[in-house]
């Protein structure tokens, strides 16, 4: 009775233990399945982020920015030799000089373009002298798209209207007795694909309502200027 009781718990006992390798195998089975899972969902994952970056490198950057958005094209470019993207412009192309526009280069126009578009403004205009805070310093369009130069003290295209009341470019001015004494100013460039339907001194808000829809790359360029201490 005694022996056979015991070679029925032992046989009870060695099935449990089979039971058990058999959980702990299917566990290790299903372990690897989701390991095997997580290593396919990482490598989708980095694809896309791959194919993200790709994307924004040779298509461009949706700028929000922008009065009318554009986009960013790395190899869409306005340099001036004269000075670096958010340094000083030099007094000589300012009001407290000889009021001549600096020299711009151009390159990476999309090859579908039909026509450029250079914006100058400055937003930190007090408020108090311009209710919208921006004073339009050059207007220019229809620039032909091969254009690679702005020479100094020239003009390309068509011109618009500044916020001066005159189709020509005038140089940064900042009153010295409003904050801030440092006043930016954006250069930016469309590539468009059309030409604008418009004529010599169209202002700013028109150009810029001419060309929605119409933009296929945008390029900026920043300088500052602050009026030297009387």
């Amino acid at each position: 009775m005694l022996y056979g009781g015991s070679n029925s718990a032992w046989g009870r006992h060695g099935q449990a233990i089979r039971r058990l390798h058999f959980v702990g195998a299917g566990f290790l089975l299903k372990s690897d399945a989701i390991l095997q899972a997580m290593k396919s969902l990482f490598a989708f994952v980095g694809i896309i982020v791959l194919a993200t970056i790709i994307g924004v490198y040779f298509i461009g950057i949706k700028n929000p920015s922008s009065p009318i958005g554009g986009i960013f094209m790395p190899s869409f470019s306005i340099t001036s030799p004269v000075f670096e993207n958010g340094a000083s412009i030099p007094s000589y192309f300012t009001c407290d000089g000889a009021n001549l526009s600096p020299r711009f280069l151009i390159s990476g126009v999309p090859d579908s373009a039909k026509s450029l578009a250079l914006i100058m403004d400055d937003p930190d205009v007090p408020r108090v002298l311009r209710p919208d805070g921006v004073f339009d310093h050059w207007i220019l369009f229809n620039i032909p798209p091969k254009t690679a130069e702005i020479a100094e003290g020239t003009t390309v295209g068509t011109a618009g209207k500044n916020g001066a009341g005159s189709n020509r470019y005038t140089g940064p001015c900042p009153p010295p007795e409003y904050e801030p004494s440092e006043h930016r100013y954006f250069f930016r460039l469309y590539a468009l694909d059309m030409e604008l339907s418009l004529q010599e001194g169209a202002v700013k808000s028109d150009v810029l309502k001419a060309m929605e829809g119409h933009v296929i790359g945008q390029a900026e360029l920043i300088g500052k200027y602050k009026k030297a201490a009387q």
